[in-house]
């Protein structure tokens, strides 16, 4: 298995309390932004209850349902998709709960492969994966492989991220003035809708 470079591997001993991260990848069209948040624990730790509570409590609009490569395969370790946008529509449902759903259980175990998540850990681990999935793609004609591929590449970096404690502290002091926030430059030029 090939390291990436200039990266340290994911620990291989010792216990994983909580680690976070997100990413984004999208396409050329907004529907296909992937911008997952991600949580990963032990299962007898944080984690594990919020998985535990999570899918006990389950709430009108906002499912949570375990990723899966499809009916009666769920993926190792346990995830656990949260929407981030009240579902109202079942076609909204059907594509959350399809393409997007599979491409979140192909990005774990992508992330298995990968060395980000030891294998050896794969049954003691659980992850919560905070979903966006853009609302308009209920009125657009997408591409469901442009759509599994962002959101698959997007699981697979933000646990990627959140292995590695990307980004690290040293590097967010060093860009803090040289980041600029997306959403807020578009309303200091008053281009916000």
């Amino acid at each position: 298995m090939a390291k990436r470079k200039g990266k340290k591997s994911a620990p291989r001993g010792g216990r994983i309390i909580l680690r976070t991260g997100e990413a984004l990848v999208e396409a050329d069209e907004a529907w296909s932004a992937a911008e997952p948040e991600v949580v990963i624990g032990e299962l007898d730790g944080p984690v594990g209850y919020a998985i535990a509570n999570l899918i006990g409590d389950q709430t009108k609009g906002h499912s949570r349902v375990f990723a899966i490569l499809n009916s009666d395969v769920q993926v190792r370790p346990v995830t656990l998709m949260v929407s981030k946008v009240t579902v109202n529509s079942s076609r909204y449902t059907n594509i959350l709960m399809g393409t997007v759903q599979a491409a979140i259980a192909h990005g774990v175990l992508d992330s298995v492969r990968a060395g980000d998540i030891p294998k050896k850990k794969a049954n003691d681990l659980g992850i919560v994966v905070s979903v966006w999935l853009d609302p308009s793609i209920v009125d657009a004609t997408y591409d469901p492989e442009v759509l599994f591929r962002t959101n698959r590449e997007a699981t697979a970096k933000a646990i990627h991220k959140a292995m590695h404690h990307e980004p690290s502290i040293e590097w967010l002091l060093e860009h803090q003035t040289k980041v600029t926030h997306y959403f807020h430059q578009l309303a200091v030029e008053g281009n916000l809708e």
